[in-house]
């Protein structure tokens, strides 16, 4: 695995969209532009899933990189979900539908997609482990790996079980660096211990970190006015010696403009630059109200249809305003919402979202919050 490539990697999870309440309605033309700019400046790592973009973004990548760029010219990473197989033989059905979909012939990256406590069990009981490594054999597989949203004790214990796993993809950003319920730092210090190369996803925290408060903005520019706010975080990522790729889920061009632009040339953080990312983290913890990154894992299995993260971003950019701004959007937004989704009200508290969720939120008190604040 080459640690000396370009850090960044394009992930084609939140991609430009025809219809903002239709994730698979993508944008093809202007996800090319994207795709070429991303090449043209010498990234070449892209990282793809079976449900992303409601289960279009495999061929999604099929269009806008497998059709257009030589094979040897990217590496392409994809996944297998736990949720969606029951059987042995699910496991080739959805790993060929998956060669069919990219037309990629084969994986570079092949990850069990989210292993955790409960999905662990899942891909052991259905072997999926030894299903992996002989895809590997077969030269269908080059690298094979694991992404993971559990506590350190837990990667701890699947990695000295599975020491044939050769990198882990973890989420790992200035946010999450400390703090107890996801656990970035205590994670990443165990695949350094166990000697793999870490690839991070959600270093600007689903969007979070691209937008914070006012205050922390300031802080940013008055430091470092050339650099924009998400590439400090991407930054933070990319500087720590075991982290091979930093995925970014780019959106449109302008974000890729900026994270290619910084990312070619990265300059790791210094230790002042370190002290800065300090002080906003602890200015945005007393600022930030629900902690959602918008994964929508928690979407997929709502019977009532509520349209889980789209209302937390809501309910946080609201608190988030200026005080006495009087009206602000967020309520308009949250009511058109409702024509197409769920209320947060009708929410039946079955937990199948609170199961789902890799940042293992209260969803449904959080729901019930949102309620009353958007329905009262």
């Amino acid at each position: 695995m080459d640690m000396g490539a370009k850090k960044l990697g394009f992930g084609l999870m939140r991609l430009p969209l025809l219809d903002a309440n239709d994730p698979a309605s993508i944008d093809l033309e202007h996800t090319k532009k994207m795709v070429d700019l991303f090449m043209e400046r010498g990234f070449t790592y892209f990282d793809t899933a079976w449900m992303y973009c409601g289960y279009a973004s495999e061929s999604a990548a099929k269009e806008v990189l497998v059709k257009r760029y030589p094979r040897d010219s990217y590496t392409l990473a994809t996944k297998l979900h736990s949720g969606y197989i029951r059987t042995k033989e699910d496991r080739d059905r959805i790993f060929n539908a998956q060669l069919e979909k990219t037309g990629a012939g084969y994986f570079d990256y092949y990850l069990l997609h989210d292993v955790g406590a409960g999905s662990y069990k899942i891909y052991t009981e259905l072997d999926c482990f030894e299903w992996l490594k002989e895809k590997k054999e077969q030269g269908l597989v080059r690298h094979m790996g694991f992404s993971c949203h559990d506590n350190a004790e837990f990667l701890d214990q699947m990695l000295t079980e599975h020491p044939e796993m050769e990198f882990v993809q973890l989420q790992i950003n200035y946010l999450d660096w400390e703090s107890d319920a996801i656990q970035s730092r205590k994670c990443y210090e165990i695949a350094v211990k166990h000697g793999l190369p870490v690839i991070v996803m959600e270093p600007v925290k689903g969007g979070t970190l691209a937008q914070v408060p006012e205050d922390v903005e300031k802080l940013f520019y008055s430091y470092k006015p050339e650099m924009s706010v998400p590439s400090w975080a991407i930054r933070f990522a990319a500087s720590l010696d075991n982290v091979m790729m930093v995925l970014s889920g780019m959106s449109n061009m302008e974000q890729m403009e900026d994270n290619t632009g910084f990312m070619s040339e990265l300059k790791p953080l210094t230790q002042e630059d370190q002290g800065v990312i300090r002080t906003a983290v602890q200015m945005i913890n007393s600022n930030i109200a629900i902690p959602c990154t918008g994964c929508s894992y928690c979407t997929d299995g709502c019977p009532m249809k509520i349209a889980i993260p789209k209302y937390f971003s809501l309910y946080n950019a609201d608190r988030q305003e200026v005080k006495g701004k009087g009206w602000t959007p967020q309520g308009e937004y949250y009511e058109r919402l409702t024509h197409t989704f769920g209320k947060a009200s009708a929410c039946v508290g079955c937990g199948q979202c609170e199961r789902a969720c890799p940042q293992h939120l209260p969803i449904i008190g959080n729901l019930k919050m949102v309620a009353d604040y958007f329905e009262a």
